[in-house]
C-alpha cells in the first residue's frame, strides 16, 4: 500500500513540474477571492422507523422497549466557503464550512434515527454545531489539501444520508495532469459522525453483526480512474485502515448507445477486503462483487443487478465513512453483504420531464437476498444457524422546482419496507418499515 501510495504521488507531482507541461488549471488562477465561492444548503428531514416486532430506542430492564418507532424531525444549515487559488507557480486557498442541527421533533423516547446528537442521559440535544476547515496548494493540475473534508472515494466515503455530512481529518492530494486520468492519494486520522461534534465521534458498523467497534486511528487511501473512451470508465483504489482492515477495489462502467433516446449501460464494482493488525472490526475474511445493467429508453430505466458476497465474513465498512459501500444493491435499510450472500434487484426510474412535468421523477425497486451463512449468537465463527435471507421494496418520489425564487427547491418522498429472517438479524429487528421526507435548499451566495 505505501509503495502505491508514494509512488501515485510522485507520478502527479512529476507530470506537474514537467517542462513539457501546457496550460494548466493553475496557469488560469483568477485569484484567491476572485474565484471564490460560498454556499449554503439548508435540509429538512422527517425520518420514521417502525419496528413491527417491537424495537424501539430505549429498552427497559426486563428487555422491552418503550415504543416500537423511531421519529425525528430537524432542520440542517451547511455553510461551505471555497476561495480561488492565488495566482503563480503554487497556488494556495482555504476552504471552510459551518453547519449546525436544531431539533424539531424526537424525545428520549423516540428519537435514535441519527438526525441529531445525544448529551450525556441519552437524551437529543436541541441544538448541536460544527465548524471547520481547510488549506490547499494547486501546482498545475495537482491539488493538495489538508484538513477538514468531505470525501467521495470508494474505499474512503463521507456519509451525507441524514441532516448533515460525516467530516474527514487529513491530507488528500488530487492530480489531473494527463488527460482522462485522475490520480488521488491521501492519509486521514480522524472522522466526525454526522451527529457529532468532534473529530473522533465515528465508530465503525460491523456489516456482519451489525455491532460498533473501535474507531479511526489512520487510513491510506489511493485511487485512479481513466475514461478509456467516451463510454468506458474504469476505476480502481485501495485503503489500508490501521488495526481495522485492508481493501481493494475496482469499478468498470460502459455504456452502449443503441439508438436515439435509447442507450444500455454496464456498472461492475468489486471489493476485497482483510483484517489488519489487532482486528478491531473483528476477523474480516470477504469478497463483494455486483453487476447493474440499465436500459434507458426516453424517460424510462429498467434495472437489474445481481451482486455476491464470498468469503469467511460478510463486507465491513463504517469506520472509513458511512457511504463507503459503492454496490448496486446497498440500498436504503439493507447492504446485502452479507457472509456468502447471493442477492437480486429489480428496480424502475421514470423521468416525468417527457410528460410535460420538469424536475418530477419516480423510483421503485425490489431486492431479495439469500444463502446468507449465519452463525450462533451473531458471532463470525461457530455453530451455523442456518441460511439467513431478507428482502426489501423501496419507493421514492422527488420534485425539484425548475425556476422562480424558488428554484433548485427539492422535495423527496422515501419509503422502504425490510423484512428478513431472525437468524440473521435480531428479531426486534427484522420486520421494519422506514418512512422519510427530505427538504432541500441549495443556494449559491458568492
Amino acid at each position: 500500500m505505501r509503495v502505491m501510495k508514494w509512488s501515485m504521488i510522485a507520478l502527479a507531482v512529476s507530470a506537474g513540474t514537467s517542462q513539457f507541461a501546457i496550460a494548466s488549471s493553475q496557469d488560469d488562477a483568477k485569484g484567491f477571492i476572485e474565484d471564490s465561492s460560498l454556499k449554503a444548503k439548508t435540509r429538512l428531514e422527517y425520518m420514521n422507523r417502525d419496528f413491527k416486532n417491537g424495537a424501539g430506542n430505549h429498552q427497559r430492564a426486563d428487555g422491552t422497549f418503550k415504543s416500537g418507532y423511531r421519529q425525528d424531525t430537524g432542520l440542517s444549515e451547511l455553510l461551505n466557503y471555497e476561495s480561488g487559488f492565488t495566482q503563480g507557480t503554487v497556488g494556495f486557498g482555504l476552504d471552510a464550512f459551518a453547519m449546525g442541527v436544531i431539533k424539531l421533533d424526537g424525545g428520549a423516547g423516540r428519537s435514535g434515527n441519527g438526525l441529531a446528537a445525544n448529551n450525556s442521559r441519552g437524551e437529543p440535544e436541541d441544538t448541536s454545531s460544527a465548524v471547520g476547515g481547510a488549506v490547499k496548494f494547486r501546482v498545475s493540475d495537482t491539488v493538495l489539501k489538508y484538513g477538514n473534508q468531505f470525501v467521495a472515494s470508494p474505499v474512503f466515503s463521507t456519509d451525507d444520508s441524514r441532516l448533515l455530512p460525516e467530516v474527514a481529518t487529513g491530507t488528500l492530494i488530487t492530480s489531473k495532469e494527463i488527460k482522462g486520468l485522475e490520480l488521488s492519494a491521501g492519509r486521514f486520522t480522524a472522522m466526525r459522525s454526522q451527529t457529532g461534534q468532534y473529530n473522533d465521534s465515528i465508530n465503525g458498523r460491523d456489516g456482519s453483526t451489525g455491532r460498533k467497534n473501535q474507531g479511526l486511528t489512520s487510513a491510506n487511501i489511493a485511487g485512479a480512474t481513466y475514461q478509456f473512451t467516451d463510454n468506458l470508465v474504469g476505476g480502481v483504489a485501495a485503503s489500508d485502515v490501521e488495526d481495522h482492515f485492508k481493501k481493494q477495489y475496482i469499478n468498470l462502467n460502459y455504456t452502449i448507445p443503441v439508438t436515439q433516446g435509447q442507450a444500455l449501460n454496464f456498472d461492475l464494482n468489486a471489493y476485497k477486503s482483510e483484517d489488519d493488525g489487532q482486528k478491531r472490526s473483528g476477523i474480516i475474511d470477504n469478497k463483494v462483487w455486483s453487476l447493474a445493467a440499465a436500459y434507458s429508453i426516453d424517460a424510462h430505466k429498467f434495472t437489474l443487478a445481481y451482486q455476491q458476497s464470498s468469503g469467511k465474513t460478510g463486507y465491513v465498512y463504517g469506520v472509513d465513512g458511512g457511504g463507503t459501500v459503492f454496490l448496486a444493491n446497498s440500498v436504503q435499510i439493507s447492504d446485502f453483504v452479507g457472509e456468502d450472500e447471493k442477492s437480486w434487484q429489480a428496480r424502475y426510474d421514470l423521468n416525468m420531464a417527457s410528460f410535460g412535468v420538469p424536475g418530477l421523477s419516480f423510483m421503485t425497486r425490489y431486492v431479495r437476498g439469500d444463502n446468507v451463512n449465519t452463525h450462533v449468537d451473531g458471532a463470525r465463527t461457530g455453530a451455523s444457524a442456518g441460511e439467513g435471507k431478507e428482502h426489501e421494496f423501496d419507493f421514492e418520489a422527488k420534485y425539484v422546482v425548475q425556476e422562480g425564487p424558488a428554484k433548485d427547491l427539492s422535495l423527496r418522498l422515501r419509503n422502504a419496507i425490510y423484512r428478513s429472517t431472525s437468524n440473521y438479524s435480531a428479531s426486534n429487528y427484522n420486520d421494519l418499515n422506514d418512512t422519510r421526507l427530505i427538504v432541500e435548499y441549495p443556494l449559491n451566495i458568492l
